[in-house]
């Protein structure tokens, strides 16, 4: 028992050691990554149906005057939406990186674990049995409906012979998923809120404003700290729960963590921008790609790509038919399908 305890250990040790991070790439990508960030952010709120020169959009912010209309289209809508993109994109980036190192499942993300789809499902109670619901409690549904998908996934998955495995949890997940999305569209329906509810299942980021930024900046500040708080821990969970356990890691805990901040960033983010999918999926993939296994960081590289990717899928969105608008969700399922299925496949010859 002893030799087998020194050997845990000592295998414990190793996989530790070869998880080495890339400091050096990644304070390149958080600083060129939020410098980028910056200018994507300027032209988001310079490109609409009609575009407004940047040296406008500068006088907005640091010489205001009330009388502009173009000062009152920055103010009002258009950097709240921009910034509401950045916001969104890094915590569902950082929700899926979570996921995917907790669970140690490639495929985990919000919109494919069925959490998105809780949290859609369950502000459709609240719109149809709670009509006067604050933009508050309407948030507070939406993580108590992300709480509950994600319970119904996993407790399915789990009944299925061989354990959960990668692709076994992907398809409880987009299982749960339809069916969670189907009660929601019967519920719009049945009680006169499919318009309401049609704004979430789109996925956009049109009806962000200053109110949307007032919400959503809390929830995510406070996800954010939580999710680099435990980032060391989900380092060492991602070896194994073994292995975890062998290090002297408090995985129940770190579990029970990292699934409060999930439902923070989830619940907030389709509270306010509705079912925009495959972010969380992409970015941790290509993130840690690109400064290896240690989600110290991978957790922050994370948080400014998917930033990135958001806003500037929202500056395509608005660029593809103009003057109309496409839904963003459909601009960001063009990036993740193919490599949700690139995934699945390689995952499935592993089975």
């Amino acid at each position: 028992m002893l030799q087998s305890n020194q050997t845990k250990d000592k295998q414990g040790a190793e996989e530790e050691k070869e998880i080495k991070g890339k400091p050096l790439i990644a304070s390149v990508i958080i600083f060129l990554g939020l410098g980028i960030l910056v200018l994507a952010i300027g032209a988001s709120v310079s490109i609409g149906a009609a575009d407004i020169k940047l040296s406008t959009v500068w006088q907005s912010l640091f010489q205001f005057d009330a009388a502009s209309t173009s000062h009152q289209i920055i103010q009002r809508l258009r950097l709240p939406r921009a910034i509401g993109a950045a916001l969104i994109g890094a915590s569902l980036a950082v929700s899926g990186a979570i996921m995917q190192g907790m669970t140690r499942n490639p495929l985990a993300s919000p919109s494919i674990m069925g959490i998105s789809a809780g949290s859609l499902f369950m502000m459709a109670i609240a719109l149809a049995f709670f009509p006067h619901s604050s933009s508050f409690s309407l948030t507070i549904f939406a993580m108590v409906g992300a709480g509950f998908g994600a319970c119904l996934v996993f407790g399915i998955g789990s009944l299925s012979r061989g354990g959960l495995t990668p692709v076994k949890l992907a398809l409880a997940g987009t299982a749960i998923s339809l069916l969670l999305d189907s009660i929601s569209t019967a519920i719009g329906i049945h009680f006169d809120v499919g318009k309401d509810l049609s704004f979430w299942y789109a996925g956009g980021l049109a009806g962000v404003q200053k109110e949307s930024i007032s919400l959503l900046l809390p929830f995510t500040a406070i996800g954010l700290i939580l999710a680099l708080l435990i980032a060391r821990s989900v380092t060492v969970l991602s070896l194994g729960q073994e292995v975890a356990k062998g290090l002297g890691q408090n995985t129940t805990a770190v579990r029970v963590i990292g699934t409060i901040t999930v439902l923070f960033l989830t619940g907030a983010a389709v509270s306010v921008a509705g079912l925009i999918g495959f972010i969380g999926l992409v970015i941790p993939h290509v993130t840690r790609f690109l400064v290896g296994l240690d989600y110290r960081f991978i957790i922050p590289c994370s948080a400014v790509l998917g930033a990135l990717l958001l806003v500037i899928a929202d500056i395509a969105a608005r660029m593809i038919n103009q003057p109309f608008e496409t839904p963003v969700g459909a601009v960001t399922a063009l990036i993740g399908v193919p490599f949700f299925l690139y995934l699945a496949r390689n995952e499935g010859r592993r089975l």
